[in-house]
């Protein structure tokens, strides 16, 4: 499966990325060709509808905490 989310090419590629999910996550994945539901704001919300939609898998929810983890945050 395709993850637009592991796209970066660089650190700070990533914390960059990182920084523009924090500050509007729908936008951040309407840009990456995923949509969410209109006024969902809660992180647990959308992970939550990402996987029920099949979008994404846990996998990728697991690889993407650890990644976190390595980065320090």
């Amino acid at each position: 499966m395709n993850n637009p989310f592991y796209n970066a090419s660089s650190q700070g590629g990533m914390n960059n990325m990182l920084q523009q999910l924090k500050a509007n996550p729908a936008m951040f994945l309407a840009q990456k060709g995923i949509a969410i539901p209109q006024g969902m704001t809660d992180p647990n919300a959308i992970l939550n509808h990402l996987l029920s939609s099949g979008k994404i898998s846990q996998a990728q929810i697991n690889n993407a905490f650890q990644m976190g983890k390595r980065m320090g945050m």
